[in-house]
């Protein structure tokens, strides 16, 4: 384990979700603070480990040393309890955790700033401190709970945080608000585990920006349902070039203006051979 002994000071006014997907392939966590770049400090995940969020004068090695502690299978609270025992100024801190079967794990020291607390259920841990009230936890865990266990876990994620700054968030104001998603190769191109991982780090409304962010992380990195697909033949395939020659992709056969095109807008993540994406077909009419 790293050095805990030495007090290592970083978001005192914060809230957090550490969360599970329903079948168990993604871990997140998403926070909120009046914080400068919370989502430097706060969150950590791992694909098949589990996910931890340390905030309240946060002991950042708790990141390294809980997943490290996840991954020798121990439980969310084992995670904490052992991160909490090594660390002399455990009653300053706050913590949450959630482990590869789902189970979850809160800690909130006696001397975090009031108000302070957290809650805990299946696939989730909710925490804040200096909160205008225990409603902010407990929206947060009303707005989990109302979300479907199939939805994406970073729209789940969000909406507990959004509800939570509904409810008054932390009571100092707001700055800063990050979101964390790991999946096994769910990374751009499948070239790494990280699904998501957007950072406000300085907003006088962070919240807002993340749903935006994450608006835009889904239109470039989202995978549309393969039902929705058109068939890149007859009139729309006519349209589909007529359309890419207006913005200079001409002079080549459809496939290779599409991916030319796509390319250029960053859209190639939603490219399918002989098929067309209705969004990206949208896009495509709205710049032609």
């Amino acid at each position: 384990m790293a050095d805990t002994q030495v007090p290592v000071y970083g978001p005192a006014m914060t809230f957090s979700i550490v969360g599970r997907s329903a079948d168990g392939q993604a871990f997140g966590v998403a926070v909120a603070s009046k914080f400068l770049a919370v989502g430097a400090a706060v969150p950590a995940a791992q694909a098949g480990v589990g996910a931890i969020a340390t905030q309240s004068y946060a002991n950042l090695a708790y990141r390294p040393d809980g997943l490290a502690l996840l991954r020798a299978r121990r439980t969310a609270a084992e995670t904490l309890d052992a991160l909490t025992a090594a660390d002399e100024q455990r009653e300053t801190r706050q913590a949450g955790v959630v482990d590869a079967s789902g189970s979850a794990a809160t800690f909130t020291g006696s001397g975090c700033h009031p108000w302070a607390g957290g809650v805990t259920g299946p696939g989730y841990a909710i925490q804040g401190n200096i909160l205008t009230g225990p409603e902010v936890v407990a929206a947060m865990e009303r707005a989990w709970s109302a979300t479907r266990q199939d939805e994406p876990l970073a729209r789940r994620l969000y909406a507990a945080l959004a509800a939570g700054d509904a409810a008054g968030g932390d009571r100092r104001g707001r700055q800063s608000a990050a979101l964390l998603v790991v999946t096994p190769d769910g990374g751009y191109g499948g070239g790494s585990d990280v699904l998501v991982d957007l950072r406000i780090d300085d907003h006088d409304d962070p919240l807002a920006e993340l749903a935006r962010l994450l608006d835009l992380h889904d239109l470039y990195f989202g995978k549309p349902d393969p039902a929705s697909l058109l068939p890149l033949d007859g009139e729309l395939a006519d349209e589909v070039c007529d359309r890419l020659a207006r913005l200079g992709h001409d002079g080549q056969d459809l496939e290779a203006a599409l991916t030319s095109w796509a390319g250029i807008e960053n859209y190639e993540e939603r490219l399918f051979p002989g098929k067309i994406d209705p969004l990206i077909l949208d896009k495509l009419r709205a710049a032609s």
